[in-house]
């Protein structure tokens, strides 16, 4: 099977830094997204590739795998394993004067054809090729997806159904999830080699900034314009909230740029029934405008005061 070189498809040579290809990634998921890209085969092919080459060089384990391995860095560990017990095997049955007759020595029968066509028989003359053995069992490859909330929804615990291979996932978000958290789903991955167990799924949020609300851990914070009049005399001005409106009181000759907190009103937080941050509003207070010789003349005398 050929070589696949995931620096080349993330755009990022080998000396990168994990931050360097998380932002590869993220700028390239969101180009070639399925949901960008609907019936667009080629970019759904390249959303693939790009996810299994994120999937080793973001980890940095796995990628100090895959340098050394290439395309099979999953099974370098087992096959270098099963490699060296099949060294001792032979070099046991070599002292003894026992021969190969009828042993099961079929280096790389029991991996995956990536390891033949990469290492080929690096015992050299160990017995018979069995198609037959099935004692390599390897995890299936993990995928990963990006789920894109909006704020509001992100602020509540609802249900979502997507495809992933071809099957529906149904999961459960709870509120309070954060922009790049990440999920796991067990077993939801690609199937398993060999009667392995599937891999697993990767689920990360993409939560985009919101025009009305800036998100800062738990707590928002908003803007609001009230008019001179208010500001100077107070008054009652309606707020929106994640979960609808309320009504605030200004009090008297209230300066432009003051921040109120009201608490409890900001974003719920993760796995924590019942709490949330506070919401914190400023007020940008908006002089008034067009007016007339008498209003204009009122000012003057307040001004004169």
């Amino acid at each position: 099977m050929a070589y696949i070189d995931y620096y080349k498809i993330l755009g990022v040579d080998k000396s990168a830094t994990q931050d360097d290809i998380k932002k590869a990634y993220r700028k390239l998921a969101r180009k070639l997204h399925p949901d960008l890209n609907p019936d667009d085969k080629e970019a759904e092919r390249k959303f693939k590739e790009l996810n299994e080459a994120n999937e080793v060089l973001s980890n940095p384990e796995n990628r100090a795998k895959y340098d050394k391995y290439g395309e099979n860095w999953k099974h370098g560990e087992e096959y270098e394993k099963a490699r060296q017990q099949q060294q001792r095997q032979y070099q046991q049955q070599s002292y003894g004067g026992g021969g190969f007759s009828g042993a099961d020595f079929g280096e790389g029968e029991d991996f995956s054809d990536f390891f033949q066509s990469m290492f080929g028989g690096a015992g050299g003359g160990f017995g018979r090729s069995s198609r037959g053995s099935s004692s390599g069992k390897f995890k299936g490859q993990d995928v990963h997806a990006e789920l894109n909330l909006n704020l509001k929804d992100a602020a509540h615990t609802h249900p979502q159904t997507f495809e992933i291979n071809g099957k529906k996932v149904r999961i459960t978000i709870p509120a309070g999830v954060y922009d790049g958290q990440q999920i796991k789903l067990k077993g939801h991955g690609n199937p398993g080699f060999n009667g392995g167990p599937n891999g697993d799924l990767y689920i990360t949020f993409n939560i985009p900034v919101d025009p009305n609300f800036e998100r800062i851990g738990d707590d928002l914070k908003t803007k609001i314009s009230i008019d001179l009049y208010t500001a100077v005399l107070g008054g009652d001005v309606k707020v929106n909230t994640l979960d609808g409106s309320v009504n605030l009181k200004v009090k008297p000759e209230t300066q432009n740029g003051t921040t109120v907190r009201l608490k409890g009103k900001g974003f719920p937080v993760y796995k924590k029934e019942g709490q949330s941050g506070d919401l914190f509003v400023t007020y940008e207070v908006k002089l008034p405008t067009g007016l007339t010789d008498k209003q204009k003349e009122l000012f003057e005398q307040l001004k004169n005061s």
